[in-house]
């Protein structure tokens, strides 16, 4: 089993790459790192002397002044590799550079420096390097106006603000979850590679996202329709627009009835995208659920009985209750990495009808158990 440690676990990516690793307990084991251990010599080393892989993410990306961002981050790189020294560490280090090595800023140059830091530790000591240059990353969770420009139009629509476009560039992208992915397989593989280019899974104008993303607020956050989805892009997208709404203000968001003498029509859901529907019935006091997706789109609508549907985000401990009842029909969505249940908490059974964006694949299902 190897120990990992990750710089910057609390980060944007951080988070995700920790939380990931976790879903293979006997593969990986998480050595926990605080931002605190930059400033004691005695906790970093402890640390760096426990971890086989160290994944050097910790970084400021933003900042006023740019010679802070340069200061920081370089500084950051150097306690890192006195303490390799110090404990004579055989880690293997991967570090998180930017495609920003390239461009004649502060941050840029920060990166490249640090990058170039850890080679020659790595030369000098024997060690096992590898130097992964990064494209723009987006995807659930990210800080506005930090970590990316779909953050920051993310959270403004979805909080009633009207994002503004400074620069229509071209933005090549990776999605948070692919990132990951690359920097498992490098864990994985345990080669040294100084200097590789993750490729971007997606390229687009800025002015691009900004249109699919009031289209997703327009559709999805007012009207309830789950919008059309033409690629994984998009899916992904859509994925990382859905956490950035009120989830506690928003949900249960009750059917519209009608009714007449036959008894009543309830509309459950309007796709502009496929899937999977089913129900369930649930007999009183049983729960179902209790897990988790990092991809798939999910919809639970309670149209006979008593429900309570909870939610709470992976990492965190905030549970979410949501009562619903059939004879006031109603719905909940399911954000990415939200482990969910739904418990029959009335006296008769519990109809429920489920919606998923895509088939049931029990050799990729993206089910992950946990209790909420």
């Amino acid at each position: 089993m190897l120990k990992v440690g990750i710089t910057g676990q609390a980060g944007f990516v951080g988070k995700h790459l920790y939380n990931t690793l976790g879903l293979f307990p006997d593969e990986f084991m998480r050595i926990d790192f605080l931002k605190e251990f930059f400033e004691d010599e005695n906790q970093i080393d402890a640390f760096v002397s426990e971890c086989d892989v160290i994944v050097h993410l910790a970084a400021m990306n933003r900042h006023t002044d740019p010679q802070v961002i340069y200061d920081t981050n370089v500084g950051l790189a150097q306690k890192l590799t006195h303490s390799l020294i110090r404990t004579n560490s055989k880690a293997h280090v991967i570090f998180s550079s930017s495609t920003q090595e390239e461009r004649d800023n502060l941050y840029g140059k920060s990166k490249k420096e640090g990058r170039e830091m850890m080679v020659e530790w790595a030369k000098n000591s024997g060690g096992n390097f590898t130097g992964m240059i990064i494209p723009n990353v987006f995807g659930p969770f990210g800080l506005p106006n930090y970590n990316s420009v779909v953050a920051t139009f993310c959270h403004k629509l979805s909080h009633g603000e009207i994002p503004k476009i400074d620069v229509d560039g071209d933005l090549k992208l990776i999605y948070v979850a692919e990132l990951v992915n690359a920097i498992i397989a490098e864990i994985r593989s345990g080669a040294s590679k100084p200097e590789i280019y993750v490729p971007h899974t997606s390229e687009s104008k800025v002015s691009q996202i900004l249109s699919l993303l009031e289209n997703y607020k327009n559709q999805y956050q007012e009207l309830g329709i789950i919008p059309e989805l033409n690629s994984m892009f998009e899916v992904n997208l859509f994925n990382t627009f859905r956490c950035y709404m009120d989830i506690a203000g928003h949900f249960p968001v009750k059917f519209t009835q009608h009714t007449d003498p036959r008894g009543a029509f309830v509309e459950v859901i309007r796709l502009n995208v496929g899937g999977q529907v089913s129900f369930s019935t649930t007999v009183p006091g049983i729960t179902r659920g209790n897990h988790f997706h990092t991809r798939k789109i999910e919809r639970f609508a309670v149209i006979k009985g008593k429900a309570l549907i909870q939610l709470r985000l992976i990492g965190t401990e905030e549970v979410l209750d949501f009562y619903l009842s059939g004879d006031e029909p109603a719905y909940v969505d399911m954000p990415v990495w939200y482990t969910h249940n739904i418990k029959n908490i009335g006296d008769e059974e519990l109809y429920t009808i489920f919606w998923i964006n895509e088939f049931y694949d029990p050799n990729d299902p993206d089910t992950y158990f946990e209790n909420v």
